[in-house]
């Protein structure tokens, strides 16, 4: 029995209390779905800046009425520090995804990046210092790695920022050591890496790549690639994600006050990419079977190649992802098909 499944049933026989800020996000309300499915009660907190409200309506139809009834949400900003504190009353574990995401919206407002991952996270630091919280899992980012060009990417050796989101992210993790130091309020950060799955946004400017394409091949507009598509990611899909975040919320000891990698430890180019999607849509819409992609440069702070070493995950906390990118594609394209198709 590995250590995930393990815990899930102990949390079904010793229910507890949980804040997930960005609870109406594309991680957050997976999240929100898994922890309600197995009876624990759970406060939210999202103030719509890019999560939404069908998100949750999602979760409420997935867990059923019953289950429902132990989801508090919470509308408002992680800025505000009487809010972060409303939201960790009573609270046992917080998982904070909260942010603002988007290499690109970054460069373009690097004020409003700062301000929403910077001072978002150090208010929620504080309230949850203060509430005495049994732990607190972050959202760190793959980005921080920067310029650092080796493979695969070891927690301990990272290189100079790309974007001003990886600077924010980047901080977040010296605020947790030094909470860790000074506070003896520990964390855990995950370095998320290209995170997909169902309830991804694949509308808007700063839409992630997998469904922007999913939805561009169903609707057969043009998909473009930036580069010469030879650019390589570590694709995680969702359920790994909140596999991680779990187990990170009952970590002890030396695993306590660690930033780990959250990814699946395999490497896909975005040609490979292409590929994928494309016949997980022709299942449905077999004229995207002549569909091309349109190549363009290279997009700024963009990093070239992204691989992880999950080694540090499994040795201190049993992290075992049980999908990689075709599986995960696989579930993630029939959820689009019924959303989007």
């Amino acid at each position: 029995m590995s250590a995930f499944t393990e815990l899930l049933k102990k949390m079904e026989t010793t229910p507890e209390s949980w804040l997930i800020t960005g609870v109406a996000g594309f991680i957050g309300s997976n999240l929100l779905e898994t922890l309600l499915a197995h009876g624990q009660k759970v406060t939210g907190l999202d103030n719509f800046m890019t999560g939404y409200q069908k998100n949750l309506d999602m979760v409420r139809e997935a867990v059923g009425e019953t289950a429902w009834r132990n989801f508090t949400f919470i509308e408002g900003d992680i800025r505000d520090l009487d809010t972060c504190r409303k939201a960790c009353t009573g609270v046992n574990h917080v998982l904070h995804q909260a942010a603002l995401g988007s290499v690109p919206r970054s460069i373009e407002d690097p004020l409003l990046t700062n301000s929403c991952n910077i001072t978002g996270f150090l208010t929620m630091l504080v309230a949850a210092r203060d509430a005495k919280v049994s732990s607190f899992v972050y959202a760190a980012s793959s980005s921080t790695y920067g310029d650092h060009p080796g493979l695969p990417k070891v927690e301990e050796h990272i290189g100079r920022p790309l974007s001003p989101y990886a600077v924010t992210k980047y901080v977040d993790e010296l605020y947790a050591d030094v909470f860790a130091r000074t506070y003896d309020f520990n964390t855990v950060g995950l370095r998320y890496f290209n995170v997909f799955g169902k309830r991804q946004d694949p509308a808007g400017a700063y839409a992630a790549v997998i469904p922007l394409w999913f939805a561009g091949m169903m609707s057969h507009a043009d998909i473009f690639i930036n580069g010469d598509g030879e650019t390589s990611r570590d694709f995680c899909y969702i359920d790994n994600v909140v596999q991680m975040n779990l187990l990170a919320s009952y970590a002890t000891g030396e695993a306590t006050n660690q930033v780990y990698n959250v990814a699946f430890g395999q490497r896909t180019t975005l040609n490979e990419l292409f590929s994928l999607i494309q016949a997980e849509v022709v299942k449905h819409k077999p004229e995207a079977a002549s569909m091309r992609p349109l190549y363009r440069d290279f997009r700024k702070g963009d990093v070239r190649h992204s691989l992880a070493d999950i080694s540090k995950a499994q040795k201190f906390v049993g992290y075992d992802p049980q999908f990689d990118v075709r599986s995960g594609m696989a579930l993630a394209g029939e959820w689009y098909y019924k959303n989007l198709g």
